[in-house]
């Protein structure tokens, strides 16, 4: 994969709608406020006459606004300039077939009414926006997948399903619930379109820069200062945007930077800021779209999945946090310069309004359970307190600037989820996935283990393609009950388990197309680049298997058994990544025949099952006091450091 090709997408979008005042952002902020007053019309059950919108009439209002806003927005090639005149055909073909199928909706509902040849022109053009999204393997997965009816009895063992022709498949994908009349679209439609506008708002009054500024006020004066800044701001930032490559590229352009500038290596510098990116996707508060699908999936209020998620990040930033920090110890890498840092009462003077914001939507979603009515309030309290600070203050040219990064937001994400809904589709209507449940559990011969490493394999395959949501949505109905019936585990674990392996593709190689992108802004090479961010995120690669076997690292099920789990996993976290980084906090360099039995060491004290935990802390303790004999040894024992954040 070429490493330039984030950089290259992200500049593409921006010289296409142009300045603010240019034609064509003109007319791509129109749709976008049209799809937003539309949303709020039909969230908030707003009426016209008594009468409301049926979810199909919505729908279909909302895909043809957002499907004809994604020609204006995503270039078909790499090009700069205004869209062309075929992009404003093609924009006005799928508004104003979309408009045609709101016109029919309620018989659509109540008689069963479809139009064949119409159908087959919105599915060409969801395609088309979905190869703009997501490139040619997204495009590829979709369309083998959405076209898997057609040949689903022609395929052996559990692969094997029901058969339909085009016209039916068609028929289910675009006018039954099943397609695009379902789950998919009421998810970008209803669930996450509140959290897309509250991102937008925050992004557009400074949110990016204050959380930055916060985490130099903290963490830039200690060793390594900027890589924890660059971690830390990631989290933040990534939990708000829900994209791993515009967390990169926002958060990336000033850390890796600031990173290289005070010793790291450009490679070192890329891998840190697309590894906290990557986890950034799933740190709560707000979290990334396919924390959404799985509380519609799993059948959760989208609070449990928040909650859920709390420990694993913790753990996972607290990995990178250490890796860093030992790195710097080692090299002897200071933090910035006083004069660079600024103060933390003046960051926070300036930009109270945000904590406060993020404050008041945790209490919307954990106490008020407002669920996906609370990013909505948030928004409103956002742009009343940026009229506190001149700063922020939301003047007619910021906001719409501001509505033109919502519309962005909402046209990059709905490409990318509305062409899933074929690929649901084509699973449900075939049968398929009781098959491929009770396949899986023969192949598997009873053992869980060998289950798990199956869909291990299977969600880095989908995943490393950058098919998140694609993968975590097949495998949630196929590999998900298998792992359950076998093993009577919590279903949220289970599912969590699927999101991180599908997730951490990205910055495994040989695609790792996140870490190639930070590869990219920092002028590292894009393997060596890769290669280090799988190591600095080693954590997370073994941390979905505590929780799967331990649910209350997910906060289910018997939390008392915390007060032991907990502290295990983290020493042996500290071990794992003392003996990836070759220094272990407080004793000093570890040789390099040490490296791995600390990893195993600290994987065997982690895992929170008691006799392995007793282990692991025996081999511990073992391999501890053999590097300390070995440092007096060696008559080179350093002073201990201080913990550092």
């Amino acid at each position: 994969m070429d490493q330039n090709k984030g950089v290259e997408k992200v500049t593409s979008q921006v010289a296409r709608l142009g300045a603010l005042g240019s034609w064509q952002s003109i007319l791509f902020s129109i749709l976008s406020i049209a799809g937003i007053l539309l949303a709020v019309y039909h969230i908030f059950g707003f009426t016209f006459r008594g009468k409301v919108f049926l979810e199909a009439e919505y729908y279909w209002l909302f895909i043809g606004i957002f499907s004809a806003a994604t020609f204006i927005y995503l270039p078909a090639r790499k090009r700069s300039g205004p869209p062309p005149w075929y992009d404003l055909l093609l924009a006005a073909v799928s508004l104003g077939i979309c408009f045609y199928f709101f016109l029919n909706s309620r018989d659509m509902i109540l008689m069963g009414w479809s139009n064949i040849p119409l159908g087959i022109v919105i599915w060409v053009l969801m395609m088309e926006t979905a190869r703009r999204a997501g490139g040619i393997p997204f495009f590829l997965v979709v369309l083998l997948l959405g076209m898997y009816p057609l040949a689903a009895d022609s395929f052996p063992g559990l692969l094997r399903g029901i058969n339909y022709t085009f016209d039916s498949t068609m028929e289910s994908h675009i006018f039954r619930s099943e397609g695009m009349m379902g789950i998919t679209t009421k998810i970008v439609a209803e669930i996450i379109l509140g959290f897309l506008v509250f991102a937008g708002v925050l992004l557009a009054t400074g949110a990016g820069d204050f959380f930055i500024d916060l985490a130099n006020s903290i963490f830039g004066k200690f060793r390594g200062g900027p890589a924890k800044v660059s971690v830390v701001a990631s989290g933040f930032f990534g939990s708000l945007s829900g994209s791993v490559f515009s967390n990169i590229v926002g958060t990336g352009s000033i850390t890796i930077r600031t990173m290289k500038k005070t010793g790291f290596p450009p490679h070192y510098a890329g891998a840190i800021e697309s590894c906290a990116s990557t986890g950034g996707t799933l740190m709560p508060p707000v979290m990334g779209a396919i924390a959404f699908v799985m509380a519609v999936t799993v059948g959760v209020e989208y609070r449990v999945i928040m909650v859920s998620a709390i420990i694993p990040s913790f753990l996972f930033y607290l990995g990178l946090l250490l890796q860093v920090d030992a790195y710097a110890a080692k090299t002897d890498l200071q933090g910035l310069p006083k004069e660079e840092i600024p103060s933390m009462w003046s960051v926070l003077r300036k930009g109270w309004p945000f904590l406060t914001v993020l404050i008041f939507l945790i209490w919307g979603l954990l106490v008020m359970r407002w669920e996906y009515l609370a990013p909505w309030y948030a928004s409103l309290l956002m742009i009343g307190l940026s009229f506190l600070n001149r700063n922020t203050w939301m003047t007619p040219a910021k906001l719409f600037a501001t509505i033109r990064r919502i519309g962005e937001l909402i046209t990059q994400t709905a490409a990318l989820i509305l062409p899933v809904a074929f690929v649901v589709s084509a699973l449900t209507i075939t049968g398929v996935t009781g098959s491929m449940t009770s396949g899986l559990l023969a192949l598997g011969g009873g053992n869980m283990f060998l289950i798990l490493l199956l869909g291990i394999i299977a969600c880095y395959i989908m995943g490393m393609a950058g098919l998140m949501i694609v993968a975590y949505i097949f495998l949630a109905v196929t590999l998900a009950p298998a792992i359950i019936a076998i093993g009577d585990l919590n279903p949220i674990a289970v599912h969590l388990f699927i999101v991180y392996y599908a997730m951490l593709a990205g910055i495994t190689p040989p695609v790792a197309a996140a870490a190639f992108l930070g590869a990219a802004i920092a002028g590292a090479a894009p393997m060596k680049t890769a290669m280090t961010a799988m190591r600095l995120g080693i954590v997370i690669y073994f941390v979905p298997f505590f929780f799967i076997f331990q649910p209350a690292l997910v906060l289910q099920g018997n939390l008392w058994l915390l007060t032991y789990v907990l502290p295990s996993c983290i020493l042996g976290i500290m071990l794992i990544c003392a003996g990836s980084e070759g220094y272990l906090l407080g004793v000093g360099k570890v040789p390099f025949w040490m490296r791995l039995p600390l990893v195993g060491a600290g994987f065997l004290l982690s895992f929170p099952t008691p006799r392995i935990t007793v282990v692991g802390l025996v081999l511990s303790a073992i391999l501890v006091v053999a590097l300390l004999l070995y440092h007096r040894k060696a008559g080179a024992t350093e002073p201990s450091p201080s913990p550092e954040p």
